[in-house]
């Protein structure tokens, strides 16, 4: 536990993976570190981007359905990890992407397609299509039109690695937020008992306006929610949220989930776990990684999942 650190605190903010991230570090007036983390952060938006026609996430797209891409170690982890995940058929699909442009909710152009054309695009998002090579780390999607996106779970993966770099340097206590995907290190500097008090969005109100609070140990806090980019047309609303079991929005009471989690990749995976579920896991917080959740719902009651209550 921190007790002698003091309340200095020096931040920074920085735009960059499509938000405005912000970083803090307590007990030193010392930006080194901050810098650093923004520098990781480029390289790693480098890396993983799909939004640029250069990335190696995008070199593995623009060869599908004809050769495998070698990618670097740590942009093969994650892919793999994002595979992985996909195949459990929970509601991640790290290959959705051609049935989200279809919609193209929250976005220019955003329409209802057809359900012949939702179902043309979902014989693209077979995540058992793509072949991973581990000795020489390639990657290989089986058809061509596929699309690798790691979008889902790759702010997550990015903090974990900015704690890691903290720690190495040395920082004892920090907030990591990656425009609302937040990794708090180590104990908190304002309380006794070194935990952290973390605001759960409204889902009904502007961000920044919580509708609960709890208080955690070092961990991350990740949100999903339908509220913020929505499709409406003739009076019905449909969300961006795609359920890639169906290629339409997910049908759920749910507004908004929250998981506090060690790791934030573990945090993006398990709320997108929880949301499609749309209600707590029976033995899901078993896992000692996994701290708790916080499910609001449309009528506006919170489920506090482990926390106690």
């Amino acid at each position: 536990m921190i007790k002698d650190l003091a309340l200095n605190v020096v931040s920074g903010t920085h735009h960059a993976l499509g938000t405005i991230i912000t970083l803090q570090i307590y007990g030193t007036d010392d930006s080194y570190q901050i810098n650093q983390a923004f520098s990781l952060i480029d390289r790693y938006e480098d890396l993983l981007t799909v939004n640029r026609e250069e990335s190696e996430v995008m070199d593995v797209n623009h060869a599908a359905g004809q050769h495998p891409v070698q990618v670097s170690s740590g942009v093969y982890s994650l892919i793999k990890l994002a595979v992985e995940k996909s195949r459990e058929n929970f509601g991640f699909n790290a290959l959705i992407g051609p049935v989200v442009k279809l919609w193209h909710i929250g976005f220019k152009g955003a329409r209802v397609p057809s359900d012949a054309e939702i179902q043309e695009k979902m014989k693209l998002t077979d995540p058992w299509k793509v072949q991973l090579d581990d000795l020489n780390q390639t990657v290989y999607l089986e058809e061509a039109g596929m699309e690798l996106d790691l979008g889902g779970i790759a702010k997550g993966w990015i903090a974990d690695r900015i704690r890691d770099l903290w720690r190495a340097g040395g920082v004892r206590a920090g907030i990591i937020n990656l425009g609302g995907n937040v990794l708090l290190v180590g104990d908190s500097p304002k309380r006794e008992n070194g935990e952290w008090m973390v605001g759960v969005q409204d889902p009904k109100e502007v961000r920044g306006d919580n509708i609960a609070v709890v208080s955690v140990p070092e961990c991350s806090a990740v949100t999903s929610g339908i509220y913020e980019r929505y499709l409406e047309i003739d009076g019905k609303k449909y969300h961006h949220l795609i359920d890639p079991r169906t290629g339409y929005p997910v049908k759920t009471d749910v507004a908004g989930i929250t998981t506090f989690t060690k790791n934030s990749v573990d945090a993006e995976i398990e709320c997108k776990r929880l949301f499609f579920a749309g209600k707590p896991l029976p033995g899901w917080h078993d896992q000692p990684d996994r701290i708790g959740a916080v499910f609001v719902y449309d009528d506006d009651h919170v489920v506090y999942d482990n926390f106690n209550r």
